[in-house]
């Protein structure tokens, strides 16, 4: 098993950065590529980020693209979230996600491990 802790979130006025961050517990958490999914209410979870398990390669949803960062931290067992330039359409819950899967996806029921989740709320 693999726990998964976020934290970062918050209320932001639109324009604003936030950073987000997981830490991972349980196993070794070089194994994984990591990624980050939102969820507005009434919506689709939608896939934000995905970071390989060495950190050489990330892919990024359409919507955030040029505006938001992934990374990751081997050696903290953590991986981040920088998102600037925020808008309100950017509200929702955000979640990190570890997937043991070399193969590339966006589909959130193909992941293997979830946090709970932080709120982030943007403010026009």
């Amino acid at each position: 098993q693999v726990q998964l802790v976020e934290s970062g979130g918050g209320l932001v006025q639109a324009g604003d950065s936030l950073r987000l961050s997981c830490v991972a517990s349980g196993r070794p958490f070089s194994n994984y590529a990591m990624g980050w999914f939102r969820q507005a209410p009434g919506k689709e979870r939608e896939f934000i980020a995905r970071i390989n398990r060495s950190g050489g390669s990330t892919y990024y949803g359409d919507s955030v693209k040029g505006r938001f960062t992934i990374s990751r931290d081997n050696a903290k067992n953590t991986v981040y979230l920088q998102m600037n330039s925020l808008k309100p359409e950017d509200t929702a819950v955000y979640y990190c996600a570890a997937d043991a899967s070399s193969v590339v996806t966006k589909i959130p029921n193909r992941w293997d491990y979830w946090g709970q989740g932080t709120q982030v709320t943007v403010s026009s």
